[in-house]
């Protein structure tokens, strides 16, 4: 079973007066930290961006291997994001992760992996039942209509396409604690001061 990876890039720091991909932690650009993560499991890695200037930038730090590609309506967002990334993607499953996440955690992601077989989706869930469909498995291809009905519809948000498909499994994160005690796999660099904790979780690591 292939695996595509598809990697949101498309939005703009404005706290950091650049595009999150490309801040940079310990020296390294976030995209770098993501793409670093999913190598082991992913036989295809997609750089999901806004536009062309950005898509630009980024051909010039990531790998040959990795394909950047501009998102395919003018509207912007997480959801045309996923469906330019969908219907770019080869393989049957694709995962589906921001690229300002860089504690990525490779036993969450190796069981989301393990667990989409026979499913459309494999997304975790908070115990408030809020989830995370940018931390997901999707059957591609189902995925990908999904995310084209809710477009056509007038819909832009993540959680109406997640509505669309049957045969979506739930993981706890309750479950995915036991794998990664923190939770550090869903840690977000969106501000200054998370950059700074960024810094200082990797100091704690080594």
């Amino acid at each position: 079973m292939g695996i595509s990876a598809v990697i949101l890039a498309g939005g703009f720091a404005s706290r950091f007066g650049q595009d999150k991909g490309l801040i940079r932690l310990a020296n390294k650009p976030l995209i770098k930290h993501v793409l670093d993560k999913i190598d082991p499991v992913a036989d295809e890695k997609l750089v999901v961006v806004s536009s062309r200037q950005q898509a630009e930038g980024y051909t010039k730090i990531v790998s040959s291997d990795v394909k950047v590609v501009v998102d395919l309506e003018e509207k912007h967002g997480p959801l045309v994001g996923a469906l330019t990334g969908f219907s770019e993607a080869y393989a049957e499953y694709s995962l589906l992760l921001p690229c300002d996440t860089p504690f990525l955690s490779d036993d969450v992601l190796s069981l989301m992996l393990d667990l989409c077989t026979d499913r459309n989706a494999v997304i975790p869930r908070w115990p408030n039942c809020y989830i995370e469909p940018l931390h997901a498995v999707y059957r591609t291809k189902v995925a990908l209509e999904a995310a084209e009905n809710v477009l056509k519809e007038g819909e832009m948000n993540m959680q109406s396409m997640v509505d669309r498909l049957r045969s979506v499994r739930y993981v706890s994160t309750l479950v995915l604690q036991q794998l990664d005690p923190e939770l550090r796999t869903f840690f977000n660099v969106n501000t200054p001061l998370d950059l700074k904790k960024a810094e200082a979780m990797l100091k704690r690591s080594k």
